[in-house]
């Protein structure tokens, strides 16, 4: 079976690289580094490193290891990490987040599966340890690093229902690379005993990593900047946002009686569709005004009635400058994204009805009143409107948040003391 997935990710190459090319022209990142997702790489370097391997697919990923990638290198102070991507979002995200680390963490995009990509990059870095996070299972990648006996790790590991079904029409290409994995750290019970179906033999509990995150100084100073910028208005993020939400949230707001001079502040998942979403909002006859657009001492127009924020990196800093935050990826079903962020920052959070993605995180969120399901956009807009005209429950609801986030802390440090024993 894998022999035939190797065979047709060889035929599919070409359509690949094609494709990769067309996103190339809303995303230059895309058309850049190819010879690495190809298992190209420059000389090794002559002071060899312990390397620990640890893949982020985007951004999501790479913003959540965070926490670990800092618990890895405290711990094993003479390794480097090596630190990979699938997107240009991911990559530039990663860059930003360590650049503290200097030369202890290197970057490269993960390599495609065929077989010998994922096998020249093994032999390039030499790592002692892949760490995959939260969903990513690459039958070429796992027969490789088990092939030079490098052990496996699954963390922050994630599976909901749907994907485990989805995973099982696959038959032995997954089953056999399940069994190639050393180790999985999974969110909860539930995904533990969905990846045991896969087939994996040592699964332990550690919690989500997420809500380890810690925020950056420097985001709540850019928040507060913004904040001050907007003034004293009343402030609705819709975070995250994706392909379809934007019209949906728009049109609500259209029919919504939000405080007056209330602010919807719009931030879209994928940067490549900033322009596509300014248009949407212009053509709704709405006065937008884009993040990028203001320097550091402007004002945002009083008669602005939408701000779009198109930066990347800043998402801390639209929480802490909202009053009130939708998690996007849930109108639709998308399954939602990480309302953690926003909890710990002690903002109400509100979310759409998928959510399977983060499904047992949302139930304890809404049962600890920090979160609120909404049905659809114009429910979101009736709630907003409620807890933006009522100090003591926008208050309130923020403080549970922020309760709830720190409760579930400490998956970190069982993270790494589950990775011990296989990197000595």
């Amino acid at each position: 079976m894998r022999l035939l997935y190797t065979l047709a990710w060889w035929l599919a190459l070409p359509l690949v690289l094609a494709r990769l090319w067309l996103r190339g022209r809303q995303e230059p990142g895309y058309r850049q580094h190819w010879g690495e997702r190809l298992g190209f790489y420059g000389r090794q370097p002559t002071t060899a490193t312990d390397t620990i391997w640890l893949h982020a697919v985007s951004v999501g990923e790479t913003r959540a290891a965070e926490p670990l990638i800092d618990a890895l290198l405290a711990a094993w102070p003479r390794c480097r990490i090596v630190l990979t991507h699938m997107t240009p979002t991911g990559r530039a995200t990663g860059k930003a987040l360590f650049a503290k680390h200097g030369a202890r963490l290197v970057q490269s995009y993960l390599p495609y599966d065929t077989g010998a990509m994922p096998a020249s990059f093994i032999r390039h870095f030499a790592p002692r340890i892949c760490i995959l996070m939260e969903t990513e299972v690459w039958p070429n990648l796992i027969y490789q690093c088990n092939r030079y006996k490098v052990p496996v790790v699954l963390a922050n590991a994630r599976l909901s229902q749907r994907s485990l079904g989805k995973a099982q029409r696959l038959g032995k290409l997954i089953a056999d690379a399940a069994r190639g994995i050393t180790l999985v750290a999974a969110q909860t019970q539930d995904d533990a005993d969905r990846v045991r179906q896969l087939g994996v033999r040592d699964v332990v509990v550690t919690g989500s990593i997420k809500f380890d995150v810690v925020v950056p100084e420097a985001a709540l100073v850019t928040g507060a900047r913004l904040r001050a910028a907007i003034g004293a208005r009343a402030v609705l993020l819709c975070a995250s946002t994706r392909e379809g939400e934007e019209q949906l949230i728009l049109d609500a707001y259209i029919r919504a009686s939000l405080p007056a001079n209330a602010l919807l502040l719009i931030v879209p998942r994928h940067p490549q569709r900033f322009d596509e979403v300014e248009k949407l909002i212009a053509a709704q006859g709405l006065a937008v005004q884009r993040r990028s657009g203001l320097a550091q001492d402007d004002a945002v127009a009083q008669g602005t009635q939408v701000l779009l924020g198109d930066s990347m990196g800043e998402m801390f800093a639209y929480y802490a400058a909202c009053d009130c935050a939708f998690v996007g990826g849930s109108l639709l079903p998308l399954g939602g994204q990480n309302l953690i962020e926003p909890a710990a920052l002690g903002k109400p959070v509100l979310i759409g009805p998928h959510t399977f993605n983060f499904a047992l995180i949302t139930e304890q969120a809404i049962a600890a009143g920090g979160a609120a399901l909404v049905a659809d956009a114009d429910a979101l807009m009736a709630q907003a409107s409620a807890l933006l005209q009522d100090p003591a429950r926008l208050s309130s609801m923020g403080e549970r948040a922020l309760a709830f986030a720190n409760q579930y802390r400490g998956a970190t440090p069982r993270t790494i003391a589950a990775i011990k024993p296989l990197l000595p």
